[in-house]
């Protein structure tokens, strides 16, 4: 049986996020309220707590909202795995870097802001563009 939807209140909460932090998400449209009440309050599927965390661990890899937005705007992808994919591959890469020796942490800098510029790249290519 599938949980009833949830108010703004209850998401953040279960999110550890503000309502204003649902609020900012739902204007950039990271989240998506499942419905509305009779009263006019936004009602999201529970769901979205998961999609609250994964957006919080983006950003702190230091993916901006706008382009993790674009991704989940995606016609025709469900971008959430290859998001999540992305998500496990920038703390697989920030723990190698914390470990390794300072005289390569700016190398792996450098490496750490290619990877962000092509995945930003990345997430600008329509989905049905054929990739040779």
């Amino acid at each position: 049986m599938t949980e009833a939807p949830i108010r703004i209140g209850e998401l953040a909460n279960r999110a550890e996020v503000s309502t204003r932090t649902v609020d900012y998400y739902t204007s950039l449209g990271l989240l998506n309220p499942a419905e509305r009440t009779t009263g006019n309050f936004r009602l999201y599927d529970p769901a979205d707590t998961e999609r609250i965390q994964l957006i919080k661990s983006l950003e702190a890899q230091g993916i901006p909202l706008e382009e993790i937005a674009t991704a989940f705007a995606s016609p025709t992808t469900d971008v959430g795995p290859i998001l999540e994919r992305i998500d496990d591959d920038l703390k697989s890469f920030q723990a190698v870097a914390e470990s390794a020796p300072e005289a390569m942490q700016g190398l792996l800098g450098v490496i750490a802001t290619r990877v962000h510029t092509l995945i930003y790249i990345a997430l600008q290519i329509p989905p049905d563009i054929p990739i040779l």
